[in-house]
This record gives C-alpha cells, structure tokens and sequence, in this order.
C-alpha cells in the first residue's frame, strides 16, 4: 500500500514526528483560580489526540507572564510551579506516540484583564482597553520571561517550542507598523520592528535546542499593514537566527476585512517556504484529508496545522486514512474495530 504524503514523517532537528498531522495552538481558556496550571480538562483534551494518532500536538498559547495573559483564565509558564502539570501532560502523550510542544505567548494590547496591560505603543485593539507603552526595561524583562519559559518547557520535556508571533498579539504588535509607533530601537523601519522578535529568538535558543517554530499571521490585510513579501524578509531573518518552521496564519492585528474559504492562508506558506528556503506549516479551513494530501504533495508546506477539525474529531487521523484509503497503526487496546 502506497503511503500518503500525510502519513509519512517528518524530521527536525533530532525529533522525528511520526506523520504531518499537526494540532494547531488553541486556548482553551479553562484555568481555575487564575492559576495558570494544567488541569484535568487539558490532560483529557491534549490525551486524546495523541490516542487519535495526532503527529504532532502544540499545547495552546501559555504565557510568558501574569500581565501577558489573554484571558485569566490561561495556561502559565511564568513561574516553575507550572513544570510539574506540563510535565504530566508532556509524559502523557509521549506514552501515546506523540511528539508535543508549546507555544509561549504574551498578549500585549490583547491581554482581556483588569490590571494594567502594556503593548508597544499606547494604541488599544478595537474597542478594548488602553495598554500603556513599554519602556526599555519591560521589553528587556519580557525577552527574559520568554527565555525562562522556554528553559521550563525544556525541563517539562516539550519537544517543540513555538513562539506566538501571529493574531495580533505581543511579538506581533512589534512587527506591524499598525500597533508599532515607537521611535526608538523598536519601531519604525522594518529591522527596528523585528528587533523584538530577534532578541525573543536569540534568548530562547540560549537555553533551548531543540525545534523552534514561529507562528506568524502573513497578512494583515490591512492598508499600511504587513505583507507576505514583508514576512518573506523575516522569515529568512529567522531561518539566519536558526527558527526551523514557520507557522503561516494571517490577520488580527486590528479588526479587517478576511475573504476566508478553504485553503486561504495555504498561499502564504506556500511563499515562505518557497522564497524563504524555509520549512512552513499550513494553517486556515483544512477540512479534510484530500485537501490536506494535496497540499504536501504540491510541496507547497510541509506541515498541515488543525484546529477546528481536531475540536470537532480527536479521531481526525483515522478518518483520514480511510479516506485516503491506506492504514495507520492505532492503540492496541483499539485494534478488533481500528483498521475493520
């Protein structure tokens, strides 16, 4: 039997995941107490895929700090007392075959909380409240807290560390000139709006040495926004700096119009990969498994991200194989109806 794009593996670094199948960052927002800590609810959600034979699965954005937050209701990896529950949800998973990583997010101007908020410059999302504008030396802090968590999600045995550079959030309210109006080191031309991101890296990979991915959103489709040529030039920046995947999804850096369809954000990982010389990820209404075939075999990324489709089925990869009519080995105590 001929083995699908899909379900062949794929190696970065020194970790192998056993197909391209990738679970997508979702928050789940289902922290108690404001926490931070892993609960029963993510050691049951993020399990599952793997028994469904998930390749990859990327735990949902975890700040880097209490102030960057989306919702208080968030993961945390801003202090070690979070390691002890990533770390069961890490163990978890592997007993099922599945490679896990994290991605470590800070929410900036998007950060839904009562106390003070900051962001790169003083300019509320939409209709949200006002972020005070970082100096110096909270910038310097939060390349810090991203540095310390990713030393924590080594020591909780991740295999992938991604960094939320996309949808509007933190490092990507540096990147754009429609949340970045600094005129210091920070903002203005495009190497000044990198910056951040640059220093996130280069601390990060101090500590850190296995596969590092970048979420980045390649549109902001938005006049005055950036472009895919725009994340073109970072993404070979990046790939300088030794990021090993980019993750291509696109907008929310302010509320825009999205003529979203099946495959829409396909292009623009197409186009990194291709000018940047650089792995991607697909992301953005892959719904199925033809669809998800084709793009690998087009060679247009070399990772297919789920989101939506893994909510709606932790079994996603069994159906795909019988649509794409070949077998994949499930759990044991599931073989009298896996492959029947």
């Amino acid at each position: 039997m001929t083995t699908k794009a899909l379900f062949s593996p794929f190696t970065l670094k020194n970790v192998t995941f056993k197909n391209r199948i990738v679970m997508s960052p979702m928050c789940m927002y289902s922290c108690s107490d404001q926490d931070g800590k892993v609960n029963h609810w993510h050691l049951t959600h993020y399990t599952s895929r793997a028994v469904g034979q998930v390749g990859l699965i990327i735990v949902e954005s975890t700040a880097v700090t209490p102030q960057g937050r989306i919702s208080p209701q968030d993961l945390g990896i801003w202090d070690d007392v979070h390691i002890e529950g990533l770390k069961k949800l890490v163990d978890l998973n592997h007993e099922h075959g599945s490679k896990i990583g994290i991605q470590l997010g800070h929410a900036g101007r998007k950060a839904n909380l009562e106390e003070t908020i900051i962001a790169p410059s003083a300019i509320a999302f939409d209709q949200m409240k006002t972020p005070e504008e970082m100096t110096t030396k909270q910038i310097k802090d939060t390349i810090t807290a991203f540095k310390d968590a990713a030393r924590r999600a080594k020591e909780a045995g991740f295999d992938v560390i991604e960094l939320h550079g996309a949808h509007g959030y933190l490092l990507h309210q540096f990147l754009s000139p429609i949340a970045n109006h600094r005129t210091d080191e920070y903002g203005g031309e495009r190497d000044n709006r990198y910056r951040m991101l640059s220093e996130v890296i280069d601390a990060v990979k101090s500590v850190w040495d296995g596969p590092l991915f970048v979420r980045v959103s390649a549109n902001d489709y938005l006049e005055n926004g950036l472009t895919p040529d725009d994340h073109v030039y970072f993404a070979k920046k990046m790939k300088a700096q030794g990021v090993d995947l980019i993750d291509t999804s696109s907008g929310a850096i302010a509320p825009a119009k999205i003529d979203a369809f099946p495959g829409y954000q396909v292009p623009y990982a197409e186009k990194i990969r291709k000018e940047a010389g650089i792995p991607t990820g697909a992301v953005g209404l892959i719904l199925n498994a033809t669809q998800a075939e084709e793009i690998l075999k087009n060679d247009r990324a070399d990772l297919v991200f789920l989101a939506r489709e893994l909510l709606r089925d932790p079994y996603w990869p069994y159906h795909a194989a019988k649509e794409l009519r070949t077998e994949i080995e499930g759990p044991r105590q599931y073989a009298r109806g896996w492959n029947a």
